[in-house]
């Protein structure tokens, strides 16, 4: 046999004998003590946290726009030239204050003459009724005062009403817009003078998918988010859902209220909305200790014995999720522990130090850990 052949045998054969005896060694360990391949190896290090129970809500997203409680575009009802202005841009006003006021010269004239007329068919009224006590006039003529007399009296009102027209008075409590007009401006029906708007309340109005209908109702809790605010939440409530489906976009029109006392939400904004259903206590851990593994989810939970700690791997149904923790339906429960860092270094079975509790301690600093356990 040539000298290399005998090289390779030797060694496979050496190998082979070193291969049985450590077979022997732990097959031997094994049937006495009962323990895991991983029981030679020092605990795994690793960080748990407790399975609590948190609040989770589920959610549907949409774009709204803001609307006004009330929002409308003062102008007046008469062509006439304005006399005053009693208000500047922005200003807050209160339901019945004078806005505007215009010439009414013509107009009081016209109630002066109104009030002689009637003056006098009061007195007319009277002769006649008189005359028809005497027997000297007929009931005829006294029909007649009294129609003279009542026709004087629709005519003040007419142009009482009409002199009333020269004054623009804001109808509701709000805040005004800018001021388009001056004194000395002829301003007509056509023309705008300036918005108000209530927006110590703000409507906001947005689609929702027709899929969605099922879980809209009344009442329930929306937050609204605007670009220039994105820190600022604003809360309100689902106050009404149209009775139609649009046919062509499949969606249905939402309109909720938010309260605005702080002022930052104007009509026209965009938001992008939120509505808040099916708010409920659950099971929650760190996303950090999901283990996906094709279509299921594990995690390792740590169970504590007389031989120190040991992790059993478990499947688990989750839910929902929030930024940094997961909803757990099924297969955990209050008060366990599980593996949150290290997840990737322990196997089922594995023998484990815990050096960290997100509860109480916080995660372990990394920089103070022997090179062994990063």
């Amino acid at each position: 046999m040539p000298i290399l052949s005998k090289r390779i045998v030797y060694s496979v054969a050496g190998i082979a004998a070193v291969i049985a005896a450590v077979y022997a060694y732990q097959s031997g360990n094994g049937a006495d003590t009962g323990a895991s391949p991983w029981a030679g190896r020092p605990p795994t290090p690793v960080v748990v946290a407790p399975v609590v129970m948190g609040e989770f809500v589920d959610s549907i997203e949409a774009l709204g726009t803001a609307l006004a409680n009330e929002s409308i575009i003062v102008k007046s009802k008469i062509t006439e030239t304005v006399t005053s202005v009693n208000f500047e841009d922005g200003q807050k006003v209160e339901q019945g204050d004078v806005l505007i006021e215009l010439m009414d010269v013509e107009a009081r004239a016209d109630l002066d003459e109104a009030n002689a007329t009637l003056r006098e068919a009061e007195k007319q009224y009277e002769r006649a009724a008189n005359l028809v006590k005497r027997g000297s006039a007929t009931q005829s003529s006294l029909d007649t005062a009294l129609s003279a007399q009542e026709r004087a009296e629709a005519r003040i009102k007419a142009l009482e009403a009409r002199l009333e027209s020269h004054r623009i008075v804001a109808p509701f409590a709000g805040v005004l817009g800018l001021r388009m007009v001056s004194p000395g401006t002829v301003v007509g029906p056509a023309d705008e003078i300036t918005t108000l708007d209530d927006i110590s309340i703000i409507k906001l109005d947005f689609s929702v998918p027709e899929t969605f209908l099922g879980a809209l109702k009344v009442g329930l809790d929306v937050t609204a988010r605007a670009a220039a605010f994105s820190d600022h939440a604003f809360n309100g409530q689902i106050t009404a859902i149209d009775t139609r489906i649009d046919p062509i976009t499949r969606s249905v029109k939402v309109r909720a209220e938010l309260s605005n006392s702080s002022g930052l939400l104007k009509p026209g904004m965009l938001l992008t909305t939120t509505v808040l259903k099916n708010r409920r206590q659950s099971l929650k851990i760190p996303e950090t200790a999901l283990v996906p593994v094709l279509k299921d989810v594990f995690v390792f939970v740590v169970n504590k014995g007389e031989r120190g700690a040991k992790v059993e791997r478990r499947a688990i149904t989750i839910g929902a999720r929030r930024i940094g923790h997961v909803e757990v339906l099924s297969g955990l429960e209050v008060g366990e522990q599980v593996v949150i860092e290290g997840t990737s270094r322990v196997r089922p079975g594995a023998s484990v130090r815990v050096v960290g509790d997100e509860e109480k301690k916080g995660p372990p600093d990394m920089a103070k850990r022997k090179p062994w356990q990063s």
